[in-house]
């Protein structure tokens, strides 16, 4: 298997550049959603990349539906919420995990209409949705494909300044997602 390299990265990334904003003063800026879907979690988070180098968080945290409530009542509170977050912070663009699962078929299944309500969101919102694999976002986020979640959450906490590394685990790697997108963003603009 060859080698995912950062070049990999920016190939899978949208054409757009950061966008002229008054949000920055007019600088260079992108906001973006990132999300880790899941049915039971969804971890979200909003960044700010201001002139491709800087980075702000805005907020973060985790949509959660109790496994008490039919498929399809967790699945319309997942939608609902993703719409507030976009409403409320006008992200420039989203970025989402792809899923990976190696044994549980069912797990994948519901998770994936996790992610498909997400993903219908973003799109009836007209965003531009980039779409990221779990080791591009350990490359992106830590320089090494097979990182360890510790790893990781170490990294988001240090590029986004933050005090402590965001609980739980869905939330951090919705950020890594997030810093994901907006580290291809600055360097497709290079």
């Amino acid at each position: 298997m060859r080698r995912l390299l950062q070049d990999d990265i920016i190939r899978l990334a949208l054409p757009a550049r950061f966008a002229e904003s008054s949000r920055a003063g007019g600088k260079d800026f992108m906001r973006v959603l990132g999300i880790d879907p899941g049915i039971a979690r969804t971890g979200w988070g909003i960044i700010d990349g201001i002139q491709s180098s800087k980075f702000r968080i805005q907020n973060y945290g985790c949509i959660e539906t109790s496994s008490k409530k039919a498929t399809h009542e967790r699945l319309v509170e997942i939608y609902n919420h993703i719409l507030k977050l976009i409403q409320k912070y006008s992200p420039d663009e989203m970025a989402i995990e792809e899923l990976f699962f190696n044994t549980n078929s069912k797990t994948a299944f519901v998770v994936g209409q996790a992610r498909g309500v997400v993903l219908l969101a973003g799109a009836q919102k007209k965003l531009p949705i980039g779409i990221y694999t779990p080791l591009q976002v350990k490359i992106a986020v830590s320089g090494y494909g097979r990182a360890e979640k510790a790893q990781v959450g170490k990294m988001v906490k240090t590029i986004l300044g933050l005090k402590e590394i965001p609980t739980p685990d869905d939330t951090t790697d919705a950020l890594a997602v997030g810093l994901t997108h907006l580290f291809s963003r600055r360097i497709s603009k290079l």
